[in-house]
C-alpha cells in the first residue's frame, strides 16, 4: 500500500487528497503541526506532501523539526513562486525534501515525482547495511571495484602462495588480509599483524625472530618472535618497505626455507605460516631506489592486488558512512542522531578522499559527537558551508541520490539488470539510459 500523508498549512493547492485517492494512493490530511505529528505516528507513511503558502520563519522552524522527526517519510514539497524569496525555506528545502514542485501544480510532474519518492523509500527501508554486504569478508560496498578485490580475495585463499597487497594509505589493506586469513585453510590458525614501520629498528630483528635466553644484556629469557607465532597461520607484514635491509634477507631466507633463527641461536626452527605482505609504496619503485631487494621483491609478488581507493568506489561512500555512523551509535557515544542530511551526502560525495576509508570514519566519528542535530550536516563532518544561494540545487543532490541507488540496486543483485529495474520500478531501457547518464555502465563488465 502507498501511504501519503499530505500536511496543507496554507491551503496552497486545494483538492490534492483527491487526486492522489484516484492515482492509488492511501491519504491522509493534516492542517496543523499536531495533527501531522499525529498522523506520522500511525499511518506508516512513505511519502509526505507538504503544502505551503507564506510563512513566518519561526513556523518553517517548526516544520523543519516535524520533516526532521521522520526520517523514514521522503517528502515533497508545494510551494507558492514565492514562498522560494524565503531564505529559510530555500534551506529548508534543501535539507530536507526529496523535490518541490510550485503552484499552478503540473499533476503529471508530481505523479511522476511522488512516484520516484515511493521508490526511494522503499530503498531506504532496504539500505540499512544488510549482514550480508557487512560479512562479505568484512568489507562494505556494492560498488564493481569492491565487487572485484572480493573476487580477488575468494581467488588467492585457495592458495598458500605470498600475497603482496598494494594501495594508498587507509584504504583498508589490513582489511583485506584477515579476509585472505579467513577464507583459508588456515583461518582456525593465528593471524599475526606486524607494521615494520612502528617497531623500533634495534627491536625490530628481535621481535620479528625471538631471542634465547643470554643472547645479549638483558635478555633474562627466551623470547618467541612473531614470526615464529604465526605457525599455523598467517603473518601479515604490513609496510613492508620500512623493514631494513639486513633484515630483508632473513626474510627471504625464511620464504625459501620456511625456518629461523632465533637471536643467539644455531638451532632452526620450523615455522609454517603464510606471509600476506603490505606496502602503500611501489615495491619495484623501492627496487629501483635500492631500499628493497628485488630477490624478496619477487618472492612477495607471487599473487598481487590491490586495494582500490575510495576515490575509485565513490558509490560506496554513502553505505560506509552509514555503516560506520551505526557502529559509531553502538559504541560509547549515545547520542541521538539519525542520520545525514541531504547536504551531507553531497559534500561526501563530492570530496576527493585523499585519507580514504579510514578519513571517511573519522570524519563521520567526529561528526557523532560533535554535532547538536539529528541529522549530520557538512559542518559537522568538517566540510566548509557554502551559502544557500550558491550552494548545491536540489537537482544535483536528487542526481546523486539516484546514482546512488541504482549503483547499490545492481550490486545488490549480482548487477541482473531485469532484476535491478523491476526493483527499482522502472524499465530495462530506463535504467540502461540512466546508467549511461550517471558512468555506472563499467558495472556491468
Amino acid at each position: 500500500m502507498k501511504n501519503v500523508v499530505c500536511v496543507n498549512l496554507g491551503d496552497a493547492c486545494a483538492g490534492i487528497e483527491d487526486h492522489l485517492r484516484e492515482q492509488g494512493w492511501n491519504a491522509w490530511h493534516a492542517t496543523d503541526l499536531p495533527e501531522a505529528q499525529r498522523l506520522l505516528a500511525q499511518a506508516s507513511a512513505q511519502v509526505g506532501v507538504l503544502l505551503l503558502g507564506h510563512l513566518a520563519a519561526s513556523r518553517l522552524t517548526a516544520v523543519q523539526q516535524l520533516l526532521r522527526s521522520s526520517p523514514e517519510v521522503e517528502w515533497v514539497g508545494v510551494f507558492t513562486p514565492q514562498a522560494l524569496d524565503s531564505a529559510v525555506l530555500r534551506q529548508l528545502a534543501l535539507d530536507c525534501l526529496f523535490d518541490y514542485h510550485t503552484l499552478p501544480v503540473d499533476w503529471r510532474v508530481l505523479d511522476l515525482t511522488l512516484g520516484h519518492a515511493f521508490r526511494r523509500s522503499r530503498l531506504r527501508e532496504r539500505q540499512e547495511v544488510s549482514p550480508e554486504v557487512i560479512n562479505s569478508m568484512g568489507m562494505v560496498g556494492s560498488s564493481a571495484a569492491i565487487a572485484q578485490l572480493r573476487q580477488q580475495i575468494r581467488k588467492v585463499t585457495q592458495s598458500e602462495a605470498p600475497v603482496l597487497i598494494g594501495g594508498e594509505s587507509g584504504t583498508g589493506k589490513e582489511l583485506a588480509a584477515r579476509a585472505i586469513h579467513q577464507g583459508s585453510a588456515r583461518a582456525s590458525g593465528p593471524f599475526v599483524a606486524v607494521n615494520c614501520g612502528a617497531i623500533s629498528p634495534s627491536l625490530i630483528h628481535t621481535e620479528l625472530f625471538g631471542h634465547e635466553r643470554g643472547s645479549f644484556t638483558g635478555a633474562t629469557a627466551g623470547k618467541q618472535g612473531l614470526i615464529e607465532s604465526a605457525n599455523g597461520g598467517t603473518l601479515f607484514l604490513d609496510e613492508i618497505t620500512d623493514l631494513p635491509l639486513e633484515l630483508q634477507t632473513n626474510l627471504l631466507r625464511f620464504l625459501q626455507e620456511r625456518t629461523i633463527h632465533r637471536v643467539g641461536s644455531t638451532r632452526s626452527l620450523e615455522v609454517n605460516a603464510r606471509v600476506i605482505a603490505a606496502s602503500h609504496v611501489e615495491l619495484s619503485q623501492a627496487v629501483a631506489a635500492g631500499r628493497f631487494r628485488e630477490d624478496l621483491f619477487y618472492r612477495l609478488n607471487v599473487l598481487p592486488i590491490t586495494v582500490p581507493s575510495l576515490r575509485e568506489r565513490l558509490a560506496d561512500v554513502p553505505m560506509l558512512a552509514q555503516h560506520f555512523l551505526q557502529c559509531c551509535r553502538a559504541d560509547r557515544h549515545r547520542r541521538p542522531v539519525q542520520g545525514f542530511s541531504r547536504q551531507a551526502i553531497a559534500s561526501l560525495m563530492s570530496h576527493d578522499w585523499p585519507g580514504n576509508v579510514r578519513e571517511l570514519f573519522n570524519r563521520v566519528q567526529r561528526a557523532v559527537v560533535m554535532t547538536d542535530q539529528r541529522f549530520i550536516t557538512p559542518c559537522d563532518l568538517g566540510f566548509s558551508v557554502k551559502d544557500p544561494s550558491t550552494g548545491p540545487a536540489l537537482d544535483e543532490v536528487r542526481t546523486l541520490a539516484e546514482r546512488n541507488a541504482i549503483s547499490l540496486t545492481l550490486g545488490r543483485v549480482d548487477r541482473n539488470i531485469t532484476h535491478a529495474a523491476r526493483e527499482l520500478g522502472i524499465s530495462r531501457m530506463t535504467l540502461y539510459r540512466l546508467m549511461d547518464k550517471h558512468g555506472l555502465a563499467h558495472q556491468m563488465q
